[in-house]
């Protein structure tokens, strides 16, 4: 990333040295869902860095900015299963989890899994479900389990759940509760494309390129889950001086003393935090991470995990603000 990374823009998209067979595998990823999807390199590297954490990712964003195709597009890369569930007010949990049907040539119950046991599962408008359905989402992305009629049934690996949400002034909008949002690992902003970007895409659509038909635009696997798998074991070797890491507690612990919040970060968002700085390192060719792979990372990891004072939002006061009032005050190591 850029010495002066912007919030959550596009700061993640180049790479520094030689890449291993994972790390080319998996770069190679980007190129192919470009093909499909106009400008959202940031959101790319995003869904590249959670599945290398073992993490979730939240998108928000208007309608109709390629939220979901964005997701589809990458699964096709990464050639692994995906599944997409339409969240609305009337969903129930054992929709998503599955259910127990009887069959009744054996005169039993047998489980029938859900949406959920999937690779990649995209949780469109995930904020327009009621509390009782994000509780039995929360389970399978802390636990990466589901429990049905008492017994546990694990989901599959590699695991990860992409969520699109609309901002919460939207009507028919249910706010996630804090402790589901602190299990994304990343929030990103999906912003409405710039005019260049907005006439790539009419420009596309209108030599007769169908969403639907991902191989007809040329999308192709380039990577797999066993990639994935050796990319995870090189992320883990990324070295973290011990200095980067006070450097992580310090900007963590600035956050629950500002006087805008009223809630600040929580330790899991330390390691969040640790953990997507860890990944983008080894992305971007390194075997160390810089304080530079924290600031950059901070805005995507924290944004969601702190809570606003109400007279700090009627202020116009933004998260992304906060973090970047905490980045300016402590001490950068050297």
């Amino acid at each position: 990333m850029p010495a002066t990374p912007q919030p959550g823009r596009a700061a993640m998209t180049q790479t520094d040295h030689q890449p291993s067979t994972a790390r080319r595998a998996l770069g190679e990823i980007r190129t192919e869902v470009a093909k499909a999807v106009v400008g959202q390199e940031t959101a790319v590297t995003s869904l590249l860095i959670c599945l290398l954490c073992r993490g979730h990712i939240l998108f928000e964003g208007v309608p109709g900015t390629a939220k979901t195709l964005l997701v589809r597009s990458f699964a096709a890369a990464l050639q692994v299963d995906t599944k997409r569930v339409q969240f609305t007010p009337d969903l129930m949990p054992g929709d998503i989890t599955g259910s127990l049907v009887y069959d009744s040539r054996t005169a039993e119950f047998a489980f029938r899994e859900g949406p959920l046991f999937t690779s990649l599962l995209l949780a469109d408008e995930v904020n327009r479900t009621p509390p009782k359905t994000q509780a039995a989402l929360l389970e399978a992305m802390e636990e990466r389990q589901v429990t049905l009629d008492g017994r546990p049934r694990r989901l599959p690996e590699p695991f990860m759940v992409a969520a699109t949400q609309n901002p919460v002034e939207y009507e028919g909008t249910y706010p996630l509760p804090e402790a589901q949002l602190d299990r994304f690992l990343m929030k990103v902003t999906i912003d409405l494309p710039p005019r260049e970007a907005e006439l790539e895409v009419l420009t596309r659509h209108s030599r007769g390129f169908d969403p639907s038909d991902l191989a007809a635009a040329g999308v192709r696997a380039v990577a797999g889950p066993e990639d994935l798998l050796r990319a995870r074991e090189e992320v883990r070797r990324v070295v973290v001086h011990p200095a980067v890491l006070a450097y992580v507690v310090d900007v963590v612990r600035a956050t629950r003393q500002s006087p805008s919040l009223r809630m600040g970060v929580s330790p899991r968002g330390a390691t969040a935090l640790l953990n997507a700085a860890r990944a983008w390192a080894w992305l971007s060719g390194r075997e160390y991470v810089a304080p530079d792979d924290v600031k950059a990372l901070a805005f995507p990891t924290l944004r969601h995990r702190i809570s606003l004072r109400p007279e700090a939002e009627l202020d116009g006061l933004t998260a992304d603000a906060v973090v970047e009032s905490v980045l300016a005050t402590v001490p950068v190591p050297r």
